[in-house]
């Protein structure tokens, strides 16, 4: 069984160990989290390349306790020749979620790492070169990484909708089958594109050499993103959303991410604790809550410049007491909502002086578009079908609009000055695993490690499945499943380590310098210390 890791002088947690190893490295030659955060994302983009990669987006959030974080939105618009018109002249009734017009949307994450790196060397004394923090992704690009059983499987899995989208079959059906797990993958574009980064510096992916390749190149397979998207795009700095929870202050990121979802799930059950982790009553209120959380996210949640309220409106007391009232203790509420997708990575770092980082990265769906750019090997992302073509839809699309993203970093200061980073892949899945984790770790007083192993639940659409119903892990007490179906949860029972489920982890830094780490058995994982 895994327990949680100590340590004293610095920690990086990750789904895959290489990546992690890459952002402690760093730790260990005076790096600060900062700069161990985007060596491991760049790693990490190379290594579990399905998860994500260049041509997808990302968030940060960078903070010490006893003061807020700031966030960093790395995140692409919509092209500007995106029209829902354009769409329906080519027969669409609704965006392909796969092969170049499912590229839609700039992908953001490069900027982000700029805007990190900056953020580092203005404020918190970071000192090591770009080229350093890029040499473990080049060389994993280049030398070849053992291909893990997630990756292998995903390419089985999704074979028949992008076998034939461009650029695929070249890197994933070598010999036209998926590579077998422990086969080497190298990706020698991706090394060279890593390079010329790490030379010319990160803005050339958007207003330098390797953007007009790029541009040319999604320009041909037919994407409508063009040179001038790319130009325009930035990441920026933001002001995370917060509430209180049972005297712990939560944060999470604000719109187009559905950081609000999370951050409600908390408060409203808050409001209603149960006596004991990962009874029925605990579970029960959880779900209960996630579903007044999602109805609120469905409906108000987009690009913060088409919202008609502000995000934190939704936490404020009154809302929070309204919304309150709509959940039962004693009975499940009717569902399904419309569903959310997404495959995701998150990881987290922390450094001797407490400086933490909650970061996550992503091209939406298992290789986001399917989309292989041809010069730069870059995969590119299919955030964009998140969109919808209908004219009044919540998260309409419009050109140079932001898509509604799943993914969102959480971070949170306890009442005792503990600061904890966590978070997990898993789109739809996303804050009810936030939501486990805390309630088990910061509520009900689970170790950290133990709180992220113990089974866990997703209510909606999972991979390949049309259901919208409770998927419940098979390590829960049979006691426990009866009861919530007695309450009228329709449940489905999967196996005991599902992947569905998200990889999480997390790292908690305590005010005398302890730091506490977890990984997810569900994932190829390890926390990293020093």
């Amino acid at each position: 069984m895994l327990q949680t890791k100590r340590s004293y002088g610095g920690m990086v947690t990750a789904p895959h160990h290489l990546a992690a190893q890459a952002g402690l490295a760093v730790l260990a030659e005076g790096g600060n989290a900062i700069e161990a955060m985007i060596a491991s994302a760049a790693t990490i983009a190379v290594v579990y390349p399905h998860m994500n990669g260049l041509g997808g987006d990302s968030f940060w959030l960078v903070g010490r306790a006893g003061s807020a974080p700031v966030g960093i939105q790395a995140c692409g618009r919509a092209a500007m020749a995106a029209y829902r018109a354009w769409y329906r002249e080519r027969g669409c009734s609704s965006i392909p979620s796969r092969g170049p017009l499912a590229a839609l949307t700039v992908a953001g994450t490069v900027d982000g790492w700029q805007k990190a790196y900056e953020l580092s060397r203005n404020s918190h004394g970071g000192r090591l070169p770009l080229a350093r923090l890029l040499e473990p992704a080049i060389h994993y690009a280049e030398d070849g990484v053992a291909v893990t059983r997630t990756l292998h499987d995903n390419i089985v899995n999704k074979r028949p909708e992008l076998q034939d989208v461009p650029g695929f079959a070249e890197v994933y059906l070598p010999q036209g089958a998926p590579p077998p797990v422990g086969a080497r993958l190298r990706q020698t574009r991706v090394a060279e594109t890593l390079r010329r980064l790490a030379k010319a510096g990160l803005s050339d992916f958007y207003r330098g050499d390797l953007a007009r390749a790029m541009a040319s190149d999604l320009e041909r397979v037919g994407s409508p993103l063009r040179l001038a998207d790319l130009e325009r795009h930035q990441a920026s700095l933001v002001t995370p959303l917060s509430v209180g929870v049972a005297g712990h202050k939560v944060f999470n990121m604000p719109p187009p991410t559905q950081g609000l979802a999370s951050l409600l799930i908390l408060a409203l059950y808050a409001r209603r604790m149960a006596g004991e982790a990962d009874g029925a009553d605990h579970l029960h209120r959880l779900v209960e809550c996630t579903k007044a959380a999602f109805r609120v996210r469905n409906r108000h949640v987009t690009d913060p410049d088409y919202m008609t309220r502000a995000a934190a409106d939704y936490l404020s007391e009154a809302s929070l007491a309204a919304l309150h009232d709509t959940i039962s203790n004693t009975r499940a509420a009717p569902w399904p909502d419309r569903p959310r997708q997404g495959d995701t990575v998150w990881l987290a770092a922390t450094d001797r002086t407490g400086l933490s980082v909650s970061f996550i990265q992503s091209v939406y769906w298992e290789f986001g578009s399917g989309v292989i750019l041809p010069e730069s090997g870059v995969t590119w992302q299919n955030r964009g079908t998140s969109f919808s073509l209908g004219e009044t839809d919540t998260n309409r699309l419009d050109p140079g609009r932001l898509p509604f993203h799943t993914i969102q970093p959480a971070m949170a200061e306890l009442d005792d000055g503990r600061l904890i980073a966590f978070g997990t892949m898993g789109g739809e899945g996303q804050p009810q695993t936030q939501a486990a984790i805390f309630t088990r770790y910061a509520l009900h007083g689970q170790e950290l490690q133990s709180a992220i192993t113990a089974p866990r639940w997703l209510l909606g659409r999972t991979w390949g499945e049309e259901n919208n119903n409770l998927k419940i892990e098979s390590r829960f007490d049979p006691t426990v499943i009866d009861r919530l179906r007695a309450l009228g949860h329709d449940i489905q029972v999967s196996g005991p380590f599902e992947e569905f489920m998200g990889h999480a982890g997390a790292i908690v830094w305590h005010p005398d310098g302890l730091l506490e780490g977890a990984s997810d058995p569900r994932s190829d994982g390890v926390v990293a210390a020093r």
